[in-house]
């Protein structure tokens, strides 16, 4: 599986959002937009619940909140971007600035491990975030995306 199979320019989106919170219903809904059968409440709910384990916002700038939900079919994902940058608790206490969003449905752990370490080797890729901030749209920015990880293709 692909992450520009997971990720789209449709789910591409600049975000209004500045808190976590708020950013998690804003990218469930973005999912739900080409997910219809999704949930919104439950993938909130799931989201909030791994987050209470550790935060995933993991690294300079960057979120990737993920968690299996019982009504999503398959995995989807999302990216937002917040310029001015998300207050999101994260692990170096940095404000985040672009959120990869995945959302699985139960019973994908493989998948979803799979997808979360093909995105880790797209996030290594040096200046990949600042040239994310640098796009002007969502249709760069995916071509971005996907230009990368095929270069880092596994």
């Amino acid at each position: 599986m692909f992450l520009s199979q997971i990720f789209s320019e449709i789910t591409t989106v600049n975000l209004n959002s500045t808190e976590k919170d708020d950013v998690f219903v804003e990218l469930v809904n973005v999912i739900h937009s080409v997910c219809p059968e999704l949930d919104c409440d439950e993938a909130v709910t799931e989201l909030n619940n791994r987050e209470k384990l550790m935060s995933t916002g993991i690294m300079h700038s960057v979120g990737i909140p993920h968690a299996e939900v019982e009504s999503m079919k398959g995995v989807k994902g999302a990216i937002g971007i917040c310029s001015s940058g998300i207050d999101y608790n994260s692990l170096d206490k940095s404000p985040v600035h672009v959120v990869f969003m995945i959302l699985s449905g139960k019973n994908l752990a493989e998948e979803h491990i799979l997808i979360l370490k093909k995105l880790a080797l797209v996030l290594q890729t040096p200046d990949f975030i600042k040239k994310v901030l640098e796009c002007s749209s969502s249709a760069e920015v995916y071509k971005l995306f996907s230009t990368i990880e095929s270069e880092v293709a596994m």
